[in-house]
């Protein structure tokens, strides 16, 4: 597959650009492309991952059809099939890229999920013993299973970071009533998602879902559980002590934090070998997670 880096070269222009994805607003509707973009660190690289777009676009559609199966929650997703588009976006070139979906009133918080001690929880949780104010028992290591797992909403910036935020500030964002949905569905998700990659030899250490609402009905929306919204892990790689590898592109900021790149400017060109371990590390968790189900 061709690298798509931006839909204008397809003489599409975009209604919003974001870090990775082309999103076309068509009224009640949305156009999602997932282009072959990455960034670390908040910064779009220079250089794509050919493949990438097609590979996230294909796992958030495996799972969005196995969350509608188990009836958790209705999700936007229309159509995957590029011949179901619209013109003029009926495009061979977003093939296996793009998705067609409701348009809702999205909530402006991030639902993170947290099933491990890891990342900015880890950090969080060394410094005061909590994870986003919820206090934990001491002597936890890193990398350890966090049981029940754990709701901590964040803010959906613009750009930077998210910011986390506790149960009052989330509920003046999005009403109490919406917050325990938002809530009880992420947690909800989250089992059904870690349990059903268990099976494969894969653990989902965190994940950051989205949701909004059409008619009064809470919708999951976005991507889902892909390697750019999840921490996924290799069961037989870890114990607890230590962050297992995860795939995503954690290969790629090792790199640029190895060439000594400050995270600000222009990133550093990235070597078409490591471009190459990329796409393959989003292939591998696409395998792993269906491959196999998908041949039977």
């Amino acid at each position: 597959m061709n690298a798509l880096v931006d839909c204008s070269s397809l003489g599409l222009t975009p209604s919003y650009r974001g870090k990775v994805r082309d999103l076309f607003d068509l009224g009640d509707r949305l156009l999602i492309v997932a282009t072959d973009r990455i960034s670390a660190y908040d910064v779009v690289m220079k250089e794509p991952v050919p493949g990438k777009g097609a590979l996230l676009t294909g796992i958030s559609v495996a799972w969005f059809d196995r969350i509608a199966t188990a009836g958790l929650v209705r999700h936007h997703l229309i159509s995957a099939d590029w011949r179901d588009f619209p013109p003029p976006y009926r495009r061979e070139e977003l093939a296996g890229r793009s998705m067609l979906v409701h348009k809702t009133k999205r909530f402006d918080l991030e639902c993170v999920v947290r099933g491990y001690l890891v990342g900015s929880g880890w950090k969080d949780y060394r410094a005061t013993g909590a994870v986003c104010g919820i206090g934990l028992p001491a002597g936890l290591r890193e990398a350890e299973r966090l049981e029940p797992p754990l709701f901590t909403p964040a803010t959906k910036e613009e750009s930077g970071h998210d910011l986390n935020v506790g149960p009052a500030e989330a509920a003046a964002i999005v009403g109490e009533a919406w917050l325990a949905r938002l809530a009880a569905t992420s947690l909800a998700l989250y089992r059904f998602a870690a349990d059903y990659a268990a099976t494969r030899g894969i653990l989902i250490a965190d994940t950051k879902l989205e949701f909004g609402a059409l008619n009064g009905e809470l919708i999951l929306i976005d991507e889902v559980f892909t390697p750019d919204s999840s921490r996924y892990w290799e069961r037989a790689a870890w114990a607890p002590g230590r962050t297992p590898d995860s795939y995503d592109k954690q290969i790629l900021r090792k790199h640029l934090d190895a060439v000594g790149w400050d995270r600000s400017g222009e990133p550093p060109s990235l070597p078409a070998a490591l471009l190459e371990r990329l796409a393959e590390r989003y292939a591998e968790i696409h395998r792993l997670l269906f491959a196999a189900e998908a041949a039977r």
